[in-house]
């Protein structure tokens, strides 16, 4: 049995909002930044990348959200890898998405910087997170408010990317031959890519204890927000493509912006750029809610510093875990290289759904456990992608991995390793 929510935390947000911070997670930089580095590694793969990608999404959330139905807790997948696995996994898990997450949160802050003063991406990067570390102090409904309005904001912004190239007289079917030029290995490291764009689900599981009636609500939003987000990143690499076909757009330094520039709207740059820049502050938003949520779990558990399991008595929000998540990030936005921030998270990242899957496949039939299949293939594609990353990224977020699993065994040592409350 899972254990029941500790008080603190109040059930704010429905169906719509879940399915909103979903969307503010996928919906954000990935689609303006990935697709011309994933275009570099598949050529006219690049949409073959993209549905591998989709395909184990799709599994990763549909295991998330079956396990989420069933402990509707913070802290997501390491909630749930210390019920179904063992206090070992869990921590794995949390340990993942927390350093994993963390970079993302970073790169997500130079995004915004990079878009809006080039010369001083840095300083903006660091003011971003700050601003909005004090948005998601003041609650959790004003975190969701502000992300339903960055929402509409880049939808509006990418439909517009996608009217005007494809109405353009520089579209040209003929530049989407599906894998022409494309080799396996291709693919695989282009879905990796790609992947980065879709991780933004599980942020609907993360916050499992502040959604209403979870056990219904979190199963339909996590695959209405996926369902979404796989919709518009297919009509927008259609419309790119279309309009740069795979070489020119590997090259992009912003493909969008080149997109709708060839298609003859030069005009709609700038508003591409500060869609560009907002898409990146709603996830970078939705990113450091959902650390700050996992960094909260593993903080009642012992895994972090009990005082970080803190909720503030009126936003009723785990303040100090917030702001401790806040400093860090701020730190890497003021020192980190971005493209090796994303490789890093990726690897994090696939690491934590790995285990979602693993723990997806414990669940007993009645207790809502998907079809066999459905944690397999997503489990050996999490372990796939990962291998497909560049060997820098492999290396190093192997190696932070293994210092996360290092540091559990020195509490298992010391007879300090928390349990779990099913006994495992």
């Amino acid at each position: 049995m899972g254990r029941p929510a500790e008080p603190g935390l109040q059930r704010r947000l429905g169906l719509f909002d879940a399915v909103v911070i979903g969307l503010g997670s996928m919906i954000g930089a990935g689609i303006f930044a990935a697709l011309a580095p994933a275009a570099g590694a598949a050529g006219s793969g690049l949409l073959l990348g993209l549905a591998l990608a989709a395909v184990v999404a799709y599994c990763n959330a549909t295991s998330s959200a079956r396990l989420a139905a069933r402990y509707p807790q913070s802290g997501g997948t390491y909630v749930y890898g210390r019920e179904r696995l063992g206090p070992f996994w869990g921590h794995l898990a949390g340990w993942g998405f927390v350093v994993g997450k963390t970079a993302s949160c970073a790169a997500m802050a130079l995004t915004v910087g990079g878009y809006v003063w080039p010369g001083q991406a840095h300083a903006v990067a660091v003011a971003a997170v700050v601003a909005l570390t004090a948005v998601n102090c003041a609650g959790v409904q004003k975190s969701a408010a502000l992300t339903r309005v960055i929402v509409a904001v880049v939808l509006a912004v990418l439909a517009a990317v996608v009217v005007a190239a494809l109405t353009s007289g520089a579209a040209d079917p003929a530049r989407l031959d599906l894998g022409g030029d494309a080799t396996a290995q291709g693919v695989l490291r282009a879905a990796g890519l790609l992947f980065f764009a879709f991780a933004g689900y599980a942020r609907i599981a993360t916050l499992g204890e502040e959604v209403r009636d979870p056990a219904r609500t979190i199963p339909r939003a996590i695959p209405t927000a996926l369902g979404i987000a796989l919709a518009v990143y297919v009509l927008v690499a259609v419309a790119v493509l279309s309009v740069l076909g795979p070489t020119q757009l590997a090259t992009a330094a912003a493909p969008l912006v080149d997109a709708v520039r060839a298609a003859g709207a030069g005009w709609l740059a700038p508003v591409v750029r500060v869609g560009a820049a907002l898409a990146a502050l709603g996830s970078l938003l939705a990113l450091i809610l959902g650390v700050s949520r996992t960094t909260l779990a593993m903080a009642r558990d012992g895994h972090l510093p009990r005082g970080l399991a803190a909720v503030h008595p009126r936003s009723q929000v785990p303040r100090r875990a917030e702001i401790a998540i806040g400093a860090v990030v701020a730190l890497a936005a003021a020192t980190a290289d971005l493209r090796g921030a994303i490789g890093f998270s990726s690897f994090g990242v696939l690491t934590y759904y790995a285990v979602a899957n693993a723990s997806a496949w414990t669940l007993p039939k009645q207790e809502g456990r998907p079809p066999l299949a459905v944690p397999a293939v997503g489990l050996v594609g999490c372990a796939a992608l990962a291998a497909s990353l560049p060997v820098a990224s492999v290396a190093a977020g192997a190696a932070v991995i293994a210092l996360g699993a290092g540091a559990y065994g020195l509490r298992a040592v010391s007879g300090r390793s928390p349990r779990s409350r099913n006994g495992r």
